[in-house]
């Protein structure tokens, strides 16, 4: 995962993804959706998918991927390599939101706030999915906002694919598991690497994941400069 363009400009979005898998080009696919990083007050939000054939269903669950958020970052880096290393029959997609995404997005006069910027991400993954020759046959999404009224939404999208959504889609689809391990990975690492654009001199960078509960630290540092 080459996360160098985001860590030097980490102003801009980007996009990262594996290669695709031959398999994928030829049988039908599931392929799950999720997010890393809705709400915190530092950092990225990373959403991700992860497709395999609907035939290697049962070999993806051997991977043992689960929940991200039940997992420690070493077991989330560990399931990630494996799924990397899975490259014969499981690929993955990550779009990176920059803060300055997010925020000119949702102040913009238009309204067009973070449930829709989430929808589009998950969209625009979908299709970059597409139209590498994926030949998707069902999609597992992590709700945001109302799951009938977002399926629908995805469903008319994306005509002959059929579409699940449903909230922990996360604990419930080995999938959905798999495309959080990869956006939160990811997250992390874009979190640890960090360079703020203001001049804050010495940082102790031991401030978590970037939630609010997890600032205290940076928080704390910036009270008494």
């Amino acid at each position: 995962m080459d996360l160098s363009d985001f860590e030097a400009d980490n102003s801009v979005s980007c996009r990262l993804s594996s290669s695709i898998p031959d398999v994928c080009r030829t049988e039908d696919c599931c392929l799950g959706i999720d997010e890393a990083g809705r709400g915190p007050v530092l950092g990225p939000m990373v959403y991700g998918i992860c497709f395999c054939p609907v035939s290697r269903k049962e070999d993806l669950k051997k991977l043992k991927v689960a929940d991200s958020k039940t997992l420690t970052e070493a077991e989330r880096e560990n399931l990630f390599l494996k799924l990397d290393e899975a490259k014969g029959f499981v690929g993955w997609a990550l779009q990176v939101l920059s803060p300055n995404t997010i925020s000119t997005s949702m102040l913009q006069r238009a309204k067009y706030n973070l449930n829709a910027l989430s929808h589009d991400a998950a969209i625009g993954l979908v299709q970059y999915a597409l139209d590498c020759g994926v030949q998707l046959k069902e999609v597992f999404v992590d709700t945001v906002g109302p799951a009938e009224k977002y399926q629908d939404k995805l469903s008319q999208r994306f005509p002959g694919v059929e579409v699940t959504v449903r909230p922990k889609a996360d604990s419930l689809f080995p999938i959905v598991s798999a495309a959080s391990i990869c956006a939160k990975v990811a997250r992390d690492h874009a979190v640890k690497s960090w360079k703020f654009a203001e001049e804050l001199g010495e940082v102790d960078t031991d401030y978590g994941s970037g939630y609010p509960n997890a600032l205290y630290i940076l928080h704390d540092w910036l009270l008494v400069t």
